[in-house]
């Protein structure tokens, strides 16, 4: 958990409505969210687009993703199985969303693991406008340079402060950073939110970190601040969790409950539960 005892005395909740108002506006809109993604995940990533009230498509054929991505709210970009043809499909689809001004999310699954993920998070970095870079602690850590472990495509952890790791990432690399952890830290830079909504079952089920970039997609398609935007979507998934982990018995039917769950949010329900601070 992150140490915010240091600027405690100037935290704010933040009121319910706002995530609540995020959640109607997807339900209402229904945006579509591009998927270019990880094969291990994509139907869980798309039932859990489809449980946020969006739609997924998943279309990563470099001859169509130019096209694809100009009909889409926002496009989530994972490296979690990569493939050169796959590295070329999300810079056609990424620029394109660029130049139309549609969010780009990354998530940059496993960097640090191996040079082929690192250079490529790096390049789609250097080369697209992303809109927020969503990860986990290890992850931030190793984009950020402040030290950052990842074991396959799991986090080790930071070296130092999680909330001042992500802000460094944040500054450095120009996006909002959406870092997961037992408290979510979301930051642009100067703004920082702590989301506390979340279950440790979430941690041991494959997916929900890939899951929680899909749904953040979602909520950043129907908004113009990014940074509470991506607050807010981890608050709604990590509350559905909170609700899955009441009635499961292990694993698989935890996974059924979160995807239940999250469709069955109701604004109001969020309204009530989100615990999101401003620091």
């Amino acid at each position: 958990m992150p140490d915010t005892t240091n600027n405690s005395s100037s935290a704010r909740v933040v009121d319910g409505a706002i995530p609540a108002a995020l959640l109607a506006a997807v339900r209402s809109e229904r945006p579509l969210v591009h998927h270019i993604t990880n094969t291990v995940t994509i139907n869980d990533c798309a039932n859990i687009t489809i449980s946020s009230g969006a739609a997924p498509v998943m279309a990563e054929a470099p001859e169509e993703v130019a096209e694809m991505v100009a009909a889409a709210g926002a496009l989530v970009l994972n490296i979690g199985t990569l493939s050169a043809a796959q590295v070329e499909a999300m810079l056609i689809a990424g620029r394109r969303a660029n130049e139309l001004g549609i969010p780009v999310v990354l998530d940059p699954v496993g960097v640090g693991a191996t040079r082929l993920r690192t250079e490529t998070a790096q390049k789609l970095l250097d080369t697209l406008d992303i809109a927020v870079l969503k990860g986990n602690a290890g992850e931030i850590g190793v984009l950020a340079g402040t030290g950052g472990s990842v074991r396959g495509v799991d986090s080790g952890g930071v070296a130092g402060d999680p909330v001042e790791t992500a802000r460094e990432c944040a500054r450095s690399t120009g996006t909002v950073v959406s870092m997961t952890g037992a408290v979510d830290v979301v930051t642009d830079g100067s703004r920082i939110y702590l989301v506390g909504n979340g279950n440790p079952a979430m941690d041991r089920l494959s997916g929900t970190g890939c899951m929680a970039s899909s749904v953040t997609a979602a909520f950043v398609a129907v908004a113009d601040d990014y940074t509470v935007a991506s607050a807010a979507a981890l608050a709604a998934f990590g509350l559905a969790g909170e609700r899955a982990a009441c009635g499961a018995c292990g694993p698989y039917s935890f996974r059924t409950g979160l995807f239940d769950d999250l469709a069955g949010l109701a604004p109001d329900d969020l309204a009530r539960g989100a615990r999101i601070e401003e620091h």
